[in-house]
């Protein structure tokens, strides 16, 4: 685990008309404040990364397909500096993924299907406060495969 991100299994109540799918309450622990919401959708193997935030924390859920939601710490002081974390997000491990600000971050569609990450935001977003990189940028050790 990298140091301050958080993982929260999340609640799902189905029965025979569908089902409600929970993402964060503001009186949950990890609620930093709201910005925005928004939704992004990625295509099986397509990567979107690598982004950075100096100050948004990032509330991720994948309520429906599959992604591999990659980490990297470059954080100077971090106790987990150098570290890479994945966490497999969909319908098989329905979760919240918290993400402090000053954390690389990026996303792998997986399995057959477009999926839908939505992010719940602590600020709006602000160009000038992030940072992006090719997914494929060597000062992030990571390859993206799909493993078989």
């Amino acid at each position: 685990m990298i140091d301050g991100v958080v993982i929260t299994p999340l609640k799902q109540m189905a029965d025979e008309r569908g089902k409600v799918m929970h993402m964060l309450r503001s009186d949950a622990p990890v609620f930093k404040g709201f910005g925005e919401i928004y939704f992004s959708c990625v295509y099986p193997g397509a990567v979107k990364g690598w982004h950075f935030h100096q100050k948004m924390v990032l509330n991720y859920a994948v309520p429906y397909g599959q992604i591999k939601f990659v980490l990297y710490d470059d954080r100077p002081q971090s106790k987990t500096r150098g570290q890479v974390m994945e966490v497999l997000l969909g319908d098989n491990n329905y979760c919240l993924v918290t993400v402090p600000a000053m954390i690389w971050s990026g996303f792998q569609g997986m399995g057959s299907e477009m999926a839908i990450v939505a992010n719940c935001a602590s600020i709006p977003h602000d160009p000038q406060e992030s940072q992006r990189k090719d997914p494929f940028d060597k000062s992030i050790p990571y390859q993206w495969e799909l493993k078989k």
